[in-house]
C-alpha cells in the first residue's frame, strides 16, 4: 500500500506544472491602442490615442453603430473602460456598473447596483455625477457617492473587497474616479461645500487596506509635508505653512478637496491632483492665504510625501478649486525641452510646471474674459513671485464685512473658465484641446455658521454670459473648444459654442479632436484648423469623456449622453428657482428647448 501512494505522488509530481496565465500589466493595457483601462487614457492625462483608422478624412462618414440605455436619469460623466472583449459602463447615483460583450452588441455579461443611502444624495454637490470606474489586475474599481470604495471581480462581478473612504454624515461623498498605480489605489473624495476636512488617501489594491493618508490642511505630520524638503516654487514651505495661514481652527473645516483628475509618472513616482476650494465661499470668515486650498500637488506614490505644492488661488474669494487635470507632457520652452505638467484652471489661466521641481513656466489666460486678476507675477525675485496679481475691483469682500455687498461682473464665474470636464494633448499638432465656460458673476457672500452635515457655503450668486467682445463677437456664448499652446501660452484658433462645452475632450492620430455639447451634440473637427468635420444629435446633453477604442479591427468611437454636472443641474434635478444650483438654474436656463434628461451609451462606427 505504502509502495502504491509513493509512486502515485511521485508521478503527480512529474505531471507539467498547471498555471495560470497572469493578467497583463496596467501599463500594457494602456499601451494597447485598442484598449482603455483608465478614464484618462494613460497615466498622463493625455486623452490622445494613436488610433487613426478614423481620420480627418473619413470622420463625415461615422454612423451608430449601436446604443446602451443605462437606466439612470442624472449627469453621466466621465466614460466606459474597455479591456479585451468587455466595455464596463458606470451611472450617476446609485453608481450602477454594467459589464458589456462587444462581441454580442453590447449584450450585458453581469451587472453591479450598490445598495447605498439616498441620504448621500442630499450632501452631494452639482448633481449626482461620478467620473467613472479604473481597471487593473482583473478587477473594476469602484468609487461609490458615498465615499465605499469596491474592488469587482472583472469576469463576475463580484466584490473582492469594499472599505468606506469617508462620512456622508459629515458631508463626505463622491464624485471622481480612483487611480490605480504599482498595487496602489489613490482615492480622493468631496465635501468642501459642507466644511469637509479633506484627504488624498492610497489602498492596496489587492487588499483595501490603508496605506498612507494626506490631508489638504493642518500640521505637517497630518499632511504628509516636510517643511524643509517640501517646496514651493523652489523654496522650502516651512514649519506650519498651512497652520500660519488660517485663523484659529477653521483649517478643520477648511475644504480643500480632491474630487477631481490624478495623473502619474513612473519614471518620478509621482502622483499629481489638484486641490479644491477652501471653505466657506465667504472669504472674512478665513483670513489668509488658506493653505493649501487650490492647489497643485506633487506626491510620492509610496511614501505619500509631498515633493512640491503650488497654491494658484491664495484666500480663494471665488471658489476657483484647483481640481482640473494635470496633462503630463514634454514641451520646448526657452529653446529646451522639459518635462512638463500643464494644467487649465477654473481661475482661468493656463499653468505650465516643471514636474520634478515645480518649477512656474508660464501662466496665462486662456479665457480673455478673465477679469479677477490682471496676470501672474512671474518674476522669480519678487515676493509675490507666482501669485495672481489681483484687481481690487473683482474682489468679493470689499467691505470687510463678508455681507450685503454685491461685487459684479467677476469673469470667470464660479464654475470657473473650464470645470471638471478634461481638455486632451496631441503630440502631432503640440497643442492642448480644451473645453470651456465662457462664464461671468454676481457674487455676494454672507455669514454662515459651521453645523455638521449642513451645507455651509456662505454666498450667493448670479451666472451668466461673458460680455460681447470678450474673446467672441457673438451674443450668448457660453462656452467654446479652444487650441492652446502650452510651451507659449498662447491661444491657437477658439471654436464657439451656445453653451459651455462640458464634456471631456479626444484626441487621435488620425488628426481629429471629438467633444460633446449640452445639446447633445457629438462634434468632429480637424486637429489643426478646428474645422468641423461631422456631427451628430445624441439622446440627451454630452457631459460625459469621449472615448475611442479597436475590437474586431475595427475603431469605434463611445460617448456616454445625460444632461446633469453643474451646468445642467436645472435639466438633471428638475429646478426651476433661477437661484438654485448657485445661479446655475438661471443661467442655462434655455438649455431646456435643446435636451431633456437620459442615460445612453453612443458608440460609433465608419460603414
Amino acid at each position: 500500500m505504502l509502495q502504491r501512494l509513493i509512486a502515485l505522488v511521485l508521478f503527480v509530481l512529474s505531471l507539467p506544472a498547471v498555471t495560470h496565465a497572469a493578467e497583463p500589466s496596467l501599463q500594457t493595457l494602456i499601451d494597447d491602442l485598442g484598449q482603455w483601462p483608465i478614464q484618462t487614457g494613460d497615466y498622463a492625462n493625455t486623452r490622445y490615442s494613436e488610433l487613426d483608422q478614423i481620420n480627418a478624412g473619413n470622420v463625415g462618414r461615422l454612423k451608430v453603430a449601436w446604443t446602451f440605455s443605462t437606466g439612470v436619469l442624472r449627469g453621466h460623466e466621465g466614460g466606459p473602460l474597455i479591456v479585451g472583449d468587455v466595455m464596463y459602463v458606470h451611472t450617476p447615483f446609485p453608481n450602477i456598473v454594467y459589464a458589456l460583450d462587444l462581441n454580442d452588441d453590447g449584450a450585458i455579461l453581469w451587472k453591479y447596483e450598490p445598495k447605498q443611502d439616498t441620504q448621500a444624495i442630499e450632501v452631494m454637490c452639482c448633481d449626482t455625477v461620478y467620473r467613472g470606474l479604473a481597471y487593473d489586475d482583473g478587477m473594476v474599481f469602484l468609487h461609490q457617492a458615498d465615499t465605499t470604495v469596491v474592488a469587482l471581480d472583472a469576469k463576475t462581478g463580484a466584490v473582492k473587497w469594499s472599505v468606506k473612504n469617508g462620512d456622508p454624515s459629515k458631508g463626505e461623498t463622491n464624485t471622481a474616479t480612483v487611480l490605480p498605480a504599482k498595487g496602489k489605489l489613490i482615492v480622493g473624495h468631496a465635501g468642501g461645500e459642507f466644511g469637509a476636512r479633506c484627504h488624498l488617501t492610497a489602498y492596496d489594491e489587492k487588499t483595501g487596506k490603508l496605506l498612507w493618508r494626506a490631508y489638504a490642511t493642518g500640521p505637517d505630520e497630518d499632511m504628509l509635508i516636510d517643511p524643509e524638503k517640501t517646496t514651493e516654487l523652489g523654496r522650502p514651505v516651512g514649519k506650519d505653512s498651512s497652520l500660519s495661514t488660517w485663523e484659529g481652527d477653521q483649517w478643520q473645516i477648511g475644504g480643500a478637496c480632491a474630487w477631481g483628475w490624478f495623473s502619474y509618472d513612473p519614471d518620478l513616482n509621482l502622483v499629481y491632483y489638484g486641490s479644491g476650494n477652501p471653505s466657506t465661499w465667504n472669504p472674512v470668515q478665513r483670513p489668509g492665504d488658506n493653505r493649501w486650498s487650490d492647489s497643485i500637488i506633487a506626491r510620492d506614490l509610496d511614501t505619500g510625501v509631498a515633493r512640491w505644492v503650488y497654491q494658484m488661488t491664495p484666500h480663494d474669494e471665488w471658489d476657483y478649486d484647483g481640481v482640473n487635470e494635470m496633462v503630463l507632457t514634454t514641451q520646448v520652452i526657452d529653446g529646451k525641452p522639459r518635462k512638463v505638467l500643464t494644467h487649465f484652471d477654473r481661475n482661468g489661466f493656463g499653468y505650465t510646471l516643471d514636474r520634478e521641481t515645480g518649477e512656474l513656466l508660464v501662466a496665462e489666460k486662456f479665457d480673455p474674459a478673465v477679469n479677477w486678476a490682471k496676470g501672474i507675477d512671474m518674476d522669480p525675485a519678487s515676493e509675490s513671485y507666482g501669485r495672481p496679481i489681483r484687481d481690487p475691483d473683482y474682489s468679493t469682500d470689499q467691505d470687510g464685512t463678508g455681507e450685503d455687498m454685491e461685487t459684479s461682473g467677476i469673469c470667470p464665474g464660479a464654475l470657473g473658465s473650464k470645470n471638471e470636464q478634461p481638455s486632451a494633448y496631441s503630440p502631432k499638432t503640440n497643442l492642448f484641446y480644451v473645453p470651456t465656460n465662457h462664464v461671468c458673476m454676481d457674487y455676494e457672500p454672507f455669514r454662515v455658521k459651521y453645523a455638521v452635515g449642513q451645507a455651509y457655503v456662505g454666498a450667493t450668486l448670479r451666472l451668466y454670459p461673458a460680455p460681447v467682445g470678450e474673446g467672441f463677437d457673438e451674443e450668448n456664448i457660453m462656452g467654446s473648444l479652444t487650441a492652446w499652446d502650452g510651451a507659449s501660452g498662447k491661444i491657437v484658433w477658439a471654436l464657439p459654442e451656445r453653451f459651455s462645452v462640458w464634456s471631456g475632450v479626444l484626441a487621435t492620430a488620425g488628426d481629429v479632436v471629438f467633444y460633446g455639447t449640452l445639446e447633445g451634440y457629438l462634434k468632429a473637427v480637424d486637429a489643426t484648423t478646428g474645422k468641423e468635420l461631422f456631427t451628430f444629435k445624441t439622446a440627451s446633453g454630452i457631459v460625459g469623456n469621449v472615448t475611442t477604442y479597436m475590437h474586431g479591427g475595427k475603431q469605434y468611437v463611445a460617448v456616454l449622453s445625460g444632461i446633469g454636472g453643474w451646468a445642467g443641474i436645472g435639466l438633471a434635478a428638475g429646478l426651476t428657482d433661477p437661484a438654485d444650483g448657485s445661479g446655475a438654474v438661471g443661467a442655462y436656463e434655455s438649455l431646456a428647448k435643446y435636451t431633456a434628461t437620459g442615460g445612453v451609451l453612443t458608440v460609433f462606427e465608419l460603414p
